[in-house]
């Protein structure tokens, strides 16, 4: 079926796939990168002779928010090659350096400052680009942006160097790039898409490039120029060997008064090693990986919602190449892999062909239970083998068409995953996407127990919401034997430089499972259709004002309705490096069902019509404080009372940079539920972090996150929950980062709760950890 779908797809493809050119272009902005012996020293002096005989450029357009006009202050770069890196010197002017904007801060944390660095399409081909940035502390930011699904990661980490200096002029970055940090072919002479970028905040964040940029061209990677020579560049003994030592004692105790804790100490030794075969083929390989998450998940207040959290991944060995495993659908979402003894990652470009494969195991099963209504996660206590491979072959510039394979089987479970995607970008305004995937699914015979509220939880059995130990995850885990389904998404764009305009249908079936991705609807098609127009004022206090709208509508495989969405919004963008939107949604969806032995829409559900208006903001109004706000008010349903709510939601934040090296980061969020007869709940979550940055490589933070809930019992018709619950997580952590790889950390958290039984805050939780991993580079 996916091949008759795809083939004709396919071939039409083809035949126009030399229409256009989605590379970059040498008529955009071309420089031809010697080659030169001798490396230097990274200090932000440029004081070796190597840098006389460097190719030179300037950065002489802004293209945000002027539309390439002159730059506002002159940027020279001055790059080279040896055989094994590349480097780059910028000498960044100012007519003010006392208004240069700049903190020491951890990695990949310092957007909003000043910033310079360069953007690397290594194979030319407008589908993947490394960026590299640098401040004027000389802290590090990288990131990998996907032409193929319009994101842009910071997670991915690199090892590579950078020193900065303040001048009485401005100030001047170093870089060297180890060419064992890029995936590129081997060739004799090289040719890479590549922008040299300043970014310059002041009144306005002004972005200063290397060459102008067309508004009226969906396609970022396509305009980016040439970098040329690169003669004889190799990755070398590209070999990276990081053994790990993580040292930990945990503490846990029951919450109940007089209760005794138990204790553990665990001594976890582990291997990381990473290979770079050829310039374009990585193999990575982990034994008993350090898979500890050292610092805490941003807080998230989990009340009144029917699906499960979303938390992304964090870990150096599953973010390596992460990108070539991507598609438009979230397929692989590592973090389902919990603790593993082992793991083994084969990335791969050869011409047009692009190849992944990910093995591991994992000492737990853990995946989610998608629904309609709601999404749960299960544990199968049990070993699993994980496995993903992707391909993607590149049909001229404008094409690709890909493959993905997940497999996740454990003890009478399995789930294996099958994908066929395709990406057309005809012009430079239209975008096409479609991909088709089928799922083989299988769990064990008693797993919907684990979802079951009481002892009498049949799913055979009818049930009111006032009795039912039954949810929608029950019934969709009590299955027996092997079940399968389908899962298509259709999407169309056409943007041009003032407006756009979209399209897309998704269609997942009852039985579709993807455990190694995040997939937390089934049963379920959703339509939705939307544009704007976007208008670029020259003078005042704003620079780009953009009018967007869109209407959905949802409905369960049997054609019932889930819920029909319109909404309008504007955003504006301006002076303060400002951004402010405002928007109002109006729409009509189920609440919970009234039989939960049945996953009927009709006659099983109540249909609610909700408005809510919502406002956010965000401002940076000196180099010292950034504020945000948002803000929602309207109908919400309450779902635990299957009754439309009055919801106010207030979230404000600052992060305050008390000195260049101090920096505070407050956030709270302020959440209440009125109903018919009184308040339902008040809900507040507090994040406090706090970081001292010795210098470039030692820190110490400190961090709270406070949850405290109140509810009023009296007004929950089918439960009885506490009436007030506190929750409180402590963490202080000590850092010593040489690098992403050679690290130091040495710390301690807690967690403390407080409920109706144990009114007072009692510690439940508490750890001391050591953490010391080194990469060496052969």
């Amino acid at each position: 079926m996916i091949k008759k779908c795809f083939l004709p797809l396919a071939l039409l493809f083809s035949a126009f796939s030399s229409s256009a050119s989605h590379a970059g272009q040498t008529s955009q902005f071309n420089i031809h990168i010697p080659t030169l012996e001798g490396a230097i020293q990274v200090d932000g002096e440029f004081n070796e002779p190597q840098w006389q005989q460097a190719a030179t450029t300037n950065l002489q357009f802004e293209t945000r928010p002027g539309e390439n006009i002159a730059a506002p202050v002159q940027t020279e770069v001055k790059v080279y090659a040896t055989e094994s890196s590349l480097f780059l010197a910028f000498s960044a002017q100012d007519p003010n350096p006392e208004h240069i904007r700049a903190n020491l801060s951890d990695r990949d944390s310092v957007w909003g400052d000043d910033l310079v660095g360069i953007k690397l399409d290594t194979f030319n081909d407008a589908r993947l680009a490394y960026q590299f940035f640098v401040n004027a502390y000389g802290v590090q930011m990288d990131s990998i942006e996907n032409e193929l699904t319009g994101s842009e990661s910071d997670a991915w980490d690199g090892i590579w160097y950078s020193a900065a200096k303040r001048t009485d002029t401005g100030y001047q970055v170093e870089i060297e790039l180890p060419l064992r940090l890029l995936n590129f072919a081997p060739k004799s002479e090289q040719k890479w898409g590549v922008e040299f970028i300043r970014f310059y905040p002041r009144n306005e964040e002004h972005r200063i490039s290397s060459h102008q940029i067309d508004r009226d061209n969906n396609c970022q990677l396509c305009q980016l120029g040439v970098a040329t020579g690169l003669a004889n560049i190799q990755q070398g003994n590209d070999l990276q060997i990081t053994p790990s030592f993580v040292v930990n004692r945990n503490s846990r105790r029951p919450h109940k008064e007089n209760s005794d804790w138990d204790s553990e100490n665990n001594i976890e030794p582990s291997l990381d090693v990473r290979w770079g075969i050829t310039p374009s083929t990585l193999l990575s390989a982990t034994i008993n990986p350090d898979f500890s998450q050292v610092e805490a998940d941003a807080g998230q207040l989990d009340i009144n919602s029917t699906f499960a959290l979303f938390y992304p991944e964090k870990r150096a060995f599953f973010l390596d190449n992460k990108d070539y495993f991507d598609t438009q659908l979230n397929l692989l979402h590592t973090r389902n892999i919990v603790a593993p003894d082992y793991g083994l990652k084969l990335t791969s470009k050869v011409g047009d062909h692009t190849f992944a494969t990910l093995i591991t195991d994992d000492t737990n099963t853990n995946f989610l239970v998608p629904g309609n209504l709601s999404s749960d996660i299960a544990s199968i206590d049990n070993k699993s083998q994980n496995f993903a491979g992707r391909y993607r072959l590149d049909l001229g510039k404008p094409l690709s068409i890909g493959a993905l394979v997940t497999a996740k089987k454990s003890d009478d479970y399995h789930n294996y995953v099958t994908s066929l995607d395709a990406k057309y970008q005809p012009t430079e305004h239209d975008t096409f996407a479609a991909q088709y995937v089928l799922s083989d699914t299988e769990y064990p015979s008693d797993l919907y127990k684990a979802f079951c509220s009481n002892d009498d939880c049949l799913p055979q059995n009818n049930c009111d919401l006032d009795n039912c130990g039954i949810n929608e995850r029950v019934l969709r885990t009590n299955k027996q034997g092997a079940f399968g389904d389908d899962m298509y998404l259709l999407k169309y764009q056409h943007e041009t430089r003032s407006w756009d305009v979209f399209a897309q249908y998704l269609s997942v079936g009852e039985d579709f499972r993807a455990d190694l991705g995040f997939v937390e609807n089934v049963d379920f098609t959703k339509f939705v259709a939307g544009g704007g127009y976007t208008w670029y004022p020259q003078s005042g206090f704003f620079n780009q004002v953009e009018l967007r709208g869109d209407w959905d509508i949802s409905h369960n495989q049997a054609g019932e309705k889930l819920e029909q969405e319109a909404e309008a919004k504007m955003e504006f963008q301006g002076q303060w490096q400002s951004y402010t939107a405002f928007g109002l949604v109006n729409r009509d969806r189920v609440g919970r069902r009234h039989n939960g032995a049945s996953l009927a829409i009709d006659g099983n559900t109540q249909m609610f019509s909700e408005t809510m208006g919502w406002f956010y903001s965000n401002i940076k109004p000196s180099r010292t404080l950034f504020l945000e706000l948002d803000i929602n008010y309207g109908d919400d349903i309450d779902f635990a009372n299957d009754q439309l709510g009055t919801k106010v939601m207030f979230n404000p934040g600052i992060n305050w940079k008390v000195t260049d090296s101090i920096a505070l980061d407050l956030s709270h969020v302020y959440r209440t539920m009125d109903v018919d007869d009184g308040r339902l709940f008040t809900a507040n979550l507090s994040d406090l972090r706090l970081s001292w940055y010795i210098d470039i490589h030692n820190f110490i933070r400190i961090s709270s996150v406070y949850t405290d809930i109140e509810r009023d019992p009296s007004l929950y018709r089918y439960s009885t929950p506490n009436e007030h619950y506190q929750q409180l997580g402590n963490e202080i952590l000590y850092g010593y980062k040489l690098n992403p790889q050679s690290v130091f950390y040495l710390g301690y958290s807690d967690g403390i709760k407080a409920d109706d039984a144990i009114d007072s805050l009692m510690k439940t939780e508490e750890t001391y950890f050591m953490k010391v991993s080194y990469a060496w580079l052969l």
